[in-house]
């Protein structure tokens, strides 16, 4: 089908992709991916300490341990005993090129106890270890 104009000569026809419905499946896509993936990421469940600080940059996967308020520790999401933490973090460690380590542990953890992983990670080879809090309540 061809148009005319007031010349009385042909144009061709025009031909539009309409890219409304495919905005529209693109957007329900999103809100679905949104509502969704915070449910996929799994962890051990600790009461962490609160404290003023700035928040962590998540550019890569961190290495986490763990201390659960029943004193289990964690390397990543695998329990480790106390005995063999040091060794387990030396071969972890030994594959890394960052020695960066992040540590949580629930506050209803003895002080102490705390202490003691604390050395065990330092004494595997780890360089930096950084103290995972909850921000404050305002």
């Amino acid at each position: 089908m061809a148009f005319t104009n007031g010349n009385g000569k042909e144009r061709r026809m025009m031909s539009d992709i309409n890219i409304v419905p495919l905005v529209d499946v693109m957007l329900v896509l999103l809100i679905i991916f949104m509502v969704t993936a915070p449910m996929l990421t799994q962890g051990v469940d600790v009461n962490l300490p609160q404290a003023n600080a700035k928040a962590l940059r998540s550019d890569e996967e961190r290495l986490v341990i763990t201390v659960d308020m029943n004193s289990r520790i964690f390397v990543g999401k695998q329990p480790v005993e106390f005995n063999r933490l040091s060794s387990a973090l030396q071969a972890i460690v030994a594959r890394r090129t960052d020695r960066q380590v992040y540590f949580r542990a629930d506050r209803a953890v003895p002080y102490g106890f705390v202490v003691k992983v604390i050395a065990e990670v330092r004494n595997a080879g780890v360089e930096k270890l950084g103290m995972v809090t909850e921000p404050l309540e305002r």
